[in-house]
């Protein structure tokens, strides 16, 4: 079983932790996190607000520079950048850097070097610094595991948008489309007006002045990045044919995506659910789930799926325009499919 290093141990970082207990994909030996308070490292993955305690079995403690429960002893660095962090000291054979932070991306060979690791995932969908961008689902099997060494896993939003245009494209082709996301508030916004602090270069103020309004009190327009990952990952579709929006909303958790598309071929309400189902029957990983009960955002809450096709929203008119709506966790889902990439980059290493 791989070692495998969490760089950043924030919402994602615990995320990906709290998965593998459960998927059991990988062994977590070594954590980095500017925090500098171990304890509270400790506490914040044994309780959650959105995912609760940690079971009993896996609830951690620590001592020094250690976190542990029956299964797991990790060592925990307190280092400000992933190549400063003495990976090969627990024999790390692949880091995911869940920081969010570009000076990260742009350190994350140097990182390779130091340390003797096989791979470095990034949980983001930076433009430079890396080799491949990967979304399971759309473009796995361009995967070129012997020269692709920083992976970008890309974002929540394209994790769970490019497999449904996957499967749109393959079996009806798609023309043209509008894409608006409504997405819940992130951990770098604020709870009263103020400034917008951009997380992925700290100390700075992001332009879109907007997003530093109260994350709890308004649902604030934004442009979003969606589409730009979404087409990174899918080679017939372009930015030019889609356009995109987003709401940032004052919830908690899960992510929804207001789909409209043309179609280049005819198709009914019935076939595009029919290709949904053929999908979810035989996929490998749990990317789709159609949904037909009336459910609300929080329902979904912890799916490990990477898209929920909410098909009481479905509709075609005219033969060839198409209205889809999903639904995903956007920490819970994203983090299961970082876990399966690990998994499937260990299967191509083995």
């Amino acid at each position: 079983m791989l070692k495998v290093g969490i760089n950043g141990f924030g919402r994602i970082g615990r995320a990906i932790f709290r998965n593998n207990l459960e998927q059991k994909s990988f062994k977590i030996v070594a954590i980095n996190d500017i925090n500098p308070d171990i304890g509270n490292i400790a506490y914040m993955l044994n309780y959650d607000t959105l995912y609760d305690r940690l079971p009993e079995p896996f609830k951690v403690d620590y001592e020094k520079s250690y976190i542990y429960n029956s299964t797991h002893n990790i060592k925990v660095f307190h280092q400000r950048c992933i190549d400063e962090v003495n990976w090969k000291s627990q024999e790390v054979d692949i880091v995911i850097d869940a920081t969010g932070v570009a000076e990260n991306v742009r350190r994350a060979k140097s990182a390779l070097e130091k340390h003797s690791l096989k791979k470095v995932l990034i949980t983001h969908s930076p433009n430079t610094g890396i080799d491949f961008t990967m979304v399971l689902g759309a473009n796995e099997n361009q995967l070129d595991c012997e020269n692709h060494m920083v992976i970008a896993s890309s974002i929540c939003d394209a994790t769970a948008i490019a497999p449904v245009f996957k499967i749109i494209q393959t079996h009806f082709g798609i023309q043209k489309g509008y894409v608006t996301t409504l997405h819940p508030w992130l951990n770098y916004q604020n709870l009263l007006d103020g400034p917008a602090s951009s997380w992925s270069v700290p100390g700075e103020i992001y332009h879109h002045y907007a997003l530093g309004r109260s994350a709890i009190g308004n649902i604030i327009p934004k442009p979003t990045s969606a589409i730009q990952a979404t087409c990174k990952v899918l080679e017939d579709v372009t930015e030019q044919m889609i356009g995109s929006f987003s709401y940032r909303t004052p919830t908690a958790i899960v992510g929804s995506a207001d789909i409209t598309l043309v179609t280049k071929k005819t198709l009914t309400k019935q076939d595009l659910i029919r290709a949904f189902e053929l999908y979810e029957n035989e996929q490998k990983w749990n990317i789709i789930h159609n949904n037909f009960e009336p459910l609300v955002s929080l329902d979904f809450k912890k799916s490990p799926f990477s898209a929920i096709v909410d098909h009481r929203w479905s509709d075609v008119i005219g033969g060839n325009l198409v209205k889809l709506v999903l639904w995903y966790d956007n920490e819970w889902g994203y983090s299961a499919r970082v876990c399966d990439q690990v998994k499937l980059v260990t299967e191509l290493i083995n």
